[in-house]
């Protein structure tokens, strides 16, 4: 993208800066990427997660109209009305999502698509769909706003719910927990990240690299359901989080217009450059683990799992791995914009298809 134009100096400002709200490479302020008010109970951690997405697409300077915005069924999947007004989106069948936002993508690869889902429509219903957008990377942002209970018909454990943890009304959960992370890693997920809604500084700069990450990219963030888990002996609620959170390292976003400005002690941390130019930075808080070794990825989640921790930070990335587009050979322009025509096949094209099956 070309830099803009420097705004007007504003004549009698300190320094000369313009007068209004701050604005991004596309001249939009932060407001340009907010949305509908939000439905949800107040405090919910999901309304949380929708702020963090809405300032990380601005931070990024993305361009809403290239957004697509899906959904499938529950709590969470509302929050796609609660940011970027200006974008298009689709609320599709329960646990459905990623085939729906796989049909978008390849049907338009210019389109960044966000989906949003929860433990509900991913690890329930959608599980088998959440396997195979994974199997074939699709380039796309996967955040599962995990609460740990069916908010929507009143409260019962879900299936990311842990071991031991009690209902609001004193039940105990009998069954292991799904861990969406451990099973994205064991898929070979290329990006997979934990976070926790409460924690809008490393949330804010993980979702800034998920949205340049050029293949799937999965956020698991612990979002407590005010209404239904947010009580002693659950372990997906505020004061649970607050607690427990081990954040692994330090994670820090820049664009890459804007690496000239930003210096970094030497050895400090590990550097991932992404597709964009921008880098991603990541400073050991504790724990040595390189997020480029899949297999110490497996043993950490394995091992925090194990342990009942509550670990979150990038677990593991790689830009390497094809992503779906590479993988099966799509025409650089968007299948959208292809005129009949290059996709509608002649008469003599037709004929000598039908004579093959003779």
């Amino acid at each position: 993208m070309p830099t803009p134009p420097s705004l007007p100096s504003a004549p009698g400002l300190p320094g000369g800066k313009p007068k209004g709200p701050p604005v991004n490479r596309r001249e939009l302020s932060s407001k340009d990427y907010g949305g509908g008010a939000s439905t949800l109970c107040r405090g919910c951690g999901h309304d949380a997660i929708s702020a963090a997405v809405a300032r990380a697409l601005w931070e990024n300077s993305e361009n809403p109209y290239k957004i697509a915005k899906m959904s499938g069924i529950g709590c969470s999947s509302k929050t796609t009305a609660y940011w970027l007004s200006r974008s298009w989106g689709f609320n599709s069948v329960h646990g459905r999502m990623p085939s729906v936002t796989t049909g978008a993508v390849v049907a338009n690869r210019s389109l960044n698509a966000v989906g949003v889902s929860g433990d509900g429509d991913t690890a329930s219903i959608g599980i088998g769909q959440f396997v195979h957008v994974v199997r074939r990377n699709l380039p796309m942002t996967y955040i599962v706003a995990n609460n740990g209970v069916y908010g929507l018909t009143k409260g019962q454990f879900s299936a990311t719910a842990d071991r031991g943890s009690k209902s609001k009304k004193g039940a105990i959960n009998d069954f292991e927990a799904i861990d969406l992370c451990g099973l994205a890693l064991e898929l070979d997920c290329t990006f997979v990240a934990r976070s926790y809604s409460a924690d809008r500084k490393q949330l804010i700069p993980i979702l800034r690299a998920a949205f340049q990450h050029r293949g799937t990219a999965i956020i698991d963030i612990i979002s407590p359901c005010v209404t239904f888990n947010n009580h002693a002996g659950s372990t997906k609620s505020y004061d649970w989080g607050k607690e427990h959170e081990q954040p692994i390292h330090e994670v820090g976003y820049v664009n890459e217009w804007d690496l000239d400005e930003v210096e970094y002690e030497a050895g400090s941390g590990i550097n991932v450059t992404l597709p964009d130019g921008g880098e991603l930075h990541l400073t050991k808080l504790g724990r040595d683990h390189d997020p480029r070794d899949l297999s110490a990825a497996k043993a950490l989640v394995a091992d925090a799992q194990a342990k009942h921790e509550f670990l979150t930070g990038i677990f593991y990335i790689n830009e390497k791995r094809e992503n779906l587009h590479e993988q099966i050979d799509m025409v650089d322009t968007p299948l959208c914009e292809l005129p009949q025509s290059v996709t509608r096949p002649s008469r003599e094209m037709l004929a000598e298809v039908m004579a093959s099956f003779a």
